[in-house]
């Protein structure tokens, strides 16, 4: 089942929120694996609304043993990307943990990421965008009980979207 995550509330009749990066280290997007079994990131990515060429965000996606603390998702943040998740149920409750310390988006506090693995890095122009889809066999796997986190370094604060598309 593949789920569609992002850094804030679903769309509804207007469109998202961006997230400002700030100038700080700060996790846009946390996904935290079940308890019961891991997840893999099938694709992820990034945009940022800069309006000229400036020093280019560090960004990474990095899997942590420990949580930031976050605006936690809701159901409706959570959308369902395939036929098999539609027929899944709930997310929530089944397979995506949500909470301040789980799910969520827009970090208010890194906390301490403990061991961390880095899967991707890169420096992205505020003007630009960054997409990765992963080979299948050779996407990130969250392992159980730790978090997949997108962060980002930025040397003058932008505006943000973010998301993962998460298998469980």
């Amino acid at each position: 089942m593949l789920y569609f995550i992002q850094n804030g509330a679903a769309a509804g009749a207007a469109a998202p929120v961006a997230v400002t990066t700030g100038t700080a280290i700060k996790t846009m997007l946390q996904v935290l694996a079940s308890t019961t079994a891991p997840a893999k990131i099938v694709e992820w990515g990034i945009s940022f609304d800069g309006s000229a060429a400036a020093t280019p965000i560090k960004v990474e996606l990095v899997e942590t043993s420990g949580a930031a603390t976050v605006t936690a998702s809701a159901t409706a943040d959570i959308t369902k990307f395939d036929g098999a998740a539609l027929a899944g149920g709930d997310p929530v409750t089944n397979l995506i943990p949500v909470g301040t310390t789980s799910t969520g988006y827009t970090a208010s506090g890194e906390g301490t990421p403990g061991t961390c693995r880095e899967w991707d890095l890169q420096y992205i122009a505020p003007t630009n965008q960054y997409v990765k889809q992963y080979p299948l066999g050779r996407e990130p796997v969250i392992q159980v009980g730790k978090f997949a986190r997108i962060r980002v370094t930025a040397a003058a604060a932008v505006n943000a979207y973010c998301y993962m598309i998460v298998e469980v």
